[in-house]
């Protein structure tokens, strides 16, 4: 028994891992209930009185070996761990490619922070709507056509559930629950029953901002669209407002700005005309404050709301919306400086 442990002696000073499993497997071959050493302590029983002492002395001589040789090991291991942390031998010698921001995120925080620095706080809102919110609230006749199957998508089985068509049901929830002065804007994404084209897609983004005060006028309004063009596109860009309608703001206007591209001299971006619209606005009409609890009599105030891809567009000169929609790296890849 004496020369069977001495070769186990010569073995376990021997002993290699190439991994962390296969320096597990030597453990249990040689230190585990079942193991090699454990074997050993019962054959023990079996040896001659007078051979005991010897015996018991090799054996845990191999046992105190063994266990040292294991954590040597579990050492080097955890050594080779902690330099990879600091060096990969095994990584790419090409640079790793950093991310982008996606163009929409990107624009809607430069209309954000404009709208931040003329004290504008973010509101947010469910994409998840009722009729009261997205529609009623908001002087949208029972008969509208906003309301029709092809324009609106309902939930199943809950005529009165929508996914919202505009982030306005986002400013007749913060009118609910505060009273004036309440200056927002409200980013996010909306829903419409459209076909998918170039053109237009059945979501997109929109930022809406809303100022409802004593005194507020149009004139008001106006100065604020003015800042909000010239600070997105430019010091040398006109606005111009032409009237409009939409059921909750009266009166209503769209507002163009000089075409970004040929400087209002006229191209085929700007249909030769020299101006480009990208938003809708007017005075919060006296029923939808109303409908909110606020005195119309005491309290005027301004709406607006543009889509962010429709700003996008004019800044990037993307010709296909579904491009933002496709993750194509090649695409967000071109957006890297503008982060």
């Amino acid at each position: 028994m004496i020369e069977q442990i001495k070769t186990l002696l010569q073995e376990v000073e021997n002993l290699q891992a190439a991994s962390t499993e296969e320096l597990e497997s030597l453990r249990i071959k040689y230190l585990s209930k079942k193991g090699i050493i454990a074997s050993l302590m019962n054959d023990f029983r079996d040896v001659a009185a007078e051979q005991k002492r010897e015996v018991g002395k090799f054996i845990n001589e191999l046992k105190e070996k063994t266990q040292n040789r294991i954590q040597e090991l579990k050492d080097a291991f955890e050594d080779m761990r902690t330099e990879g942390d600091a060096f990969d031998l095994t990584r790419t010698t090409y640079p790793v490619a950093l991310g982008t921001r996606h163009p929409i995120s990107i624009v809607k925080k430069q209309i954000c922070d404009i709208f931040n620095c003329l004290g504008f706080s973010i509101a947010e809102g469910p994409e998840i709507e009722d009729d009261w919110h997205n529609f009623s609230s908001l002087n949208f006749a029972a008969d509208h056509p906003a309301r029709d199957m092809q324009d609106t998508f309902f939930i199943q089985h809950h005529p009165d559930i929508v996914l919202r068509t505009h982030t306005s049901s986002v400013q007749t929830r913060v009118m609910e629950r505060q009273q004036p002065p309440i200056r927002i804007i409200c980013p996010g994404r909306t829903y419409r029953n459209e076909a998918i084209s170039y053109r237009a897609h059945c979501f997109f983004h929109q930022v809406e901002a809303l100022y409802v005060d004593k005194d507020v006028s149009f004139a008001d309004l106006k100065q604020v669209l003015l800042f909000f063009a010239k600070e997105m596109f430019g010091q040398d860009t006109t606005i111009r407002l032409r009237p409009s309608y939409f059921p909750f703001t009266e009166p209503s206007a769209e507002m163009d700005i000089s075409c970004n591209l040929c400087g209002g001299k006229g191209c085929p971006f700007c249909k030769h005309t020299g101006w480009v619209e990208i938003l809708g606005c007017g005075m919060v009409d006296p029923n939808v404050l109303d409908n909110c609890g606020i005195d119309s009599k005491i309290y005027s105030g301004y709406a607006l709301g543009m889509g962010i891809e429709r700003i996008t567009n004019l800044k990037y000169q993307v010709k296909d919306l579904r491009m933002f929609s496709e993750n194509d790296v090649r695409f967000l890849n071109q957006f890297q400086s503008a982060c």
